[in-house]
């Protein structure tokens, strides 16, 4: 089980990779939008985005993710619950998922390691 997660919170990403470690799986952490782009070179299972980093254009990331790859990867993305308009986009854009911070918080122990095996 193996994805990639993108944020740039060092310690909110470590809660997440230390969870997914904990379930046999791994998670790559970028803090760039554009370089987890670039590194993409196998068909990933799944992809965790924050979506308040500050390096995601969603709309260019998904696109560049459907230019690339079909079918393209589980799309997981979390945000802030006060910035509904946000969680909106992200699930217009055509992400698979879309939560609240606090019920990805929520749901990481029991659901991050369907999500890493692309069941969603």
């Amino acid at each position: 089980m193996h994805g990639f997660l993108l944020s740039d919170d060092l310690i909110f990403s470590s809660r997440i990779t230390g969870t997914a470690r904990a379930h046999g799986g791994t998670l790559t952490v970028f803090r760039d939008a554009e370089k987890l782009l670039d590194i993409l070179t196998a068909q990933p299972v799944a992809i965790i985005l924050d979506l308040h980093n500050t390096t995601l254009n969603l709309t260019i990331f998904l696109a560049k993710l459907r230019a690339d790859f079909s079918p393209i990867p589980k799309v997981i993305a979390y945000g802030s619950h006060v910035d509904a308009e946000r969680l909106r986009a992200a699930r217009s854009a055509g992400c698979d998922l879309v939560l609240p911070r606090s019920a990805f918080v929520d749901r990481l122990e029991t659901d991050l390691p369907q999500w890493l095996s692309g069941l969603i």
